[in-house]
């Protein structure tokens, strides 16, 4: 359990009800009224002691010491408590608060077990990991005062990267699906031969789905089932973490006051009800664009070739249109800020959540029967047309980081102080996003090359292979593991070595209790752990709302 203490800070508490084990049902309004009431009484605040539980998690309880607490703030899900007896404390008398067992300072506990508890569905959620981390990027910008413009293209850049990460996974998955199995082992005899779920494909038995373009459309199935999941987890995130707006409390932008205003001070900070909807509809068409991509692609190609169809290859020049207008739309969606963090913004785009993913939803379709259209002859060789992709979105995403990391170094300039990487730990941190992404799509693709493959090495002779770019991502694995590893043994030399320098000065914070030599290792244990975290601290100065 670890403790976090804060002195001569005042907290904001309820109406003073004292029923044990009762759900508080004060307003944080009513909550703040009453502190100031008690501050403007000329009485010092006491001071507050924090208690966190670890991972095992606990009850406030068994934390407080107490059978009968009373719930500060928060839910089911995460919440603060006190002991019922120190629920008003902040309105009474200094002598009041004195007592055998209230000589130091008012603790709370923090209970948030129920944040790690759920069924076994919630692993999903690391499909998300590099967008959590890709979001991260956006609060890590340098702070700025009257930077407007730049701070907007930072931000603008964070979501362009958010976006080519979401084409990314899905074409990561069009390559497994699109490339591996339906274009390259299902086009050959002896792979299909050796696969039996594969068989219905093969070329050789001349059936209704042997033809390329149907095995596409076919196989485009996973990808849009992958899609559809990173929706539904996006769309339950949102549900859950947006349903509520906080309390209005407007920021006047024009104050000199405003630009030094602490973040998580203000009300549109805690609120993106609008902004994530709009943002879960493009990167949904964005990923329905992407399949529809991989299935136009090489079948436009085989019908421009010599002999081909003039219809379809009309319907073929038709079809890239539509995916062009819709991946400029995407881009317009993505680049439309329309939030405020200075105000809580309560609308919603209904249109633009529901045309958009629509749209892109009926173009992959129109691109589903384009592919399965007949076209007898066509054979499929070597890897899917339209693998150089892959080259472009890193190259993309290069181009994005670069200039974010240019706004970055802009904005610290503006105003230099204690910013980790001198302002670039955004851009290195959207490094990481996009590096834990692209390391998925390559293992992913690798691993499923290696198992159809068989005995073969994959990119030497006839068998089946990747792109060279994802193979090479893929071999960054080992080198990320061997990374983590020496991170680790570092992180636990240098927490041994702080716990044995804390243990003969442990007991100097606690005069007058008897030594237990358990207690003490576990406490320098726990100091030293917590100095992981805590010797990053520049990464961001303190805010007191």
């Amino acid at each position: 359990m670890g403790t976090i203490l804060e002195p001569e800070r005042p907290h904001h508490t309820g109406s003073g009800d004292t029923v044990p084990s009762t759900m508080r049902t004060d307003t944080p309004a009513d909550a703040a009224e009453q502190a100031m009431t008690a501050r403007k009484g000329g009485a010092p605040p006491p001071d507050l002691e924090l208690l966190v539980h670890g991972v095992g998690g606990t009850t406030p309880e068994e934390m407080l010491g107490d059978p009968r607490t009373s719930l500060v703030t928060g839910d089911e899900t995460a919440a603060v408590y006190r002991r019922a007896d120190d629920i008003d404390a902040e309105q009474r008398p200094p002598e009041d608060r004195e007592g055998p067992d209230r000589d130091g300072p008012i603790r709370e506990a923090y209970v948030w077990c129920n944040l790690t508890s759920g069924n076994s569905s919630r692993a999903l959620w690391l499909l998300l990991l590099p967008f959590m981390v890709a979001n991260l990027a956006h609060w890590m910008r340098p702070p700025a005062d009257r930077r407007e413009r730049t701070v907007r293209t930072y931000g603008l850049l964070v979501r362009l990267v958010a976006l080519t990460l979401t084409v990314l996974l899905i074409a990561g998955a069009c390559e497994v699906a699109l490339d591996l199995v339906a274009w390259q082992c299902a086009g050959s005899a002896d792979c299909a031969g050796g696969k039996s779920w594969l068989g219905f494909l093969s070329p050789e038995n001349h059936g209704w789905w042997s033809q390329p373009g149907r095995r596409l459309a076919l196989a485009a199935v996973l990808p849009g089932a992958l899609t559809g999941l990173l929706w539904y987890l996006s769309n339950r995130t949102w549900s859950a973490y947006e349903a509520s707006p906080p309390l209005e409390r407007p920021v006047d932008e024009s104050a000199p006051e405003a630009g030094n205003r602490p973040a998580l001070c203000l009300p549109g900070f805690w609120y993106g009800r609008r902004i994530v909807a709009r943002l879960r509809a493009a990167h949904t068409a964005a990923g329905f664009l992407t399949i529809a991509a991989g299935l136009t692609l090489p079948t436009t190609t085989h019908d421009r070739k010599p002999g081909g169809s003039g219809l379809q290859d009309t319907a073929g020049w038709a079809l890239l249109t539509l995916l062009c207008a819709g991946a400029v739309m995407v881009v317009a969606v993505v680049c439309y800020r329309g939030r405020s963090e200075t105000k809580v913004d309560g609308e919603l785009d209904r249109i633009t959540i529901t045309a958009l993913p629509g749209a892109a939803l009926a173009v992959l379709a129109l691109s589903v029967l384009y592919a399965g259209w007949s076209r007898p002859g066509w054979v499929s060789t070597d890897q899917l047309p339209g693998n150089e992709a892959f080259c472009a979105i890193a190259i993309g995403v290069g181009a994005l980081i670069v200039t974010m990391a240019v706004c970055a170094l802009v904005l610290h300039r503006a105003a230099p102080g204690r910013t980790p990487l001198y302002g670039l730990a955004g851009p290195a941190v959207a490094v990481l996003a996009c590096g834990l992404g692209a390391v998925l799509a390559g293992g992913v693709a690798q691993r499923f090359a290696d198992w159809l493959d068989g005995g073969g090495t994959p990119g030497e002779g006839p068998g089946i292979a990747p792109p060279v770019l994802l193979t090479w991502l893929a071999t960054a694995i080992p080198a990320l593991l061997l990374a983590l590893v020496v991170l680790l043994l570092i992180f636990t030399v240098r927490v041994w070595r702080v716990r044995n320098r804390l243990l003969p000065t442990i007991m100097d914070g606690y005069p007058g209790e008897r030594p237990d030599p358990v207690r003490t290792r576990r406490i320098a244990g726990t100091i030293a752990r917590a100095g992981l975290t805590d010797s990053a601290r520049g990464s961001s100065a303190p805010s007191r709302c």
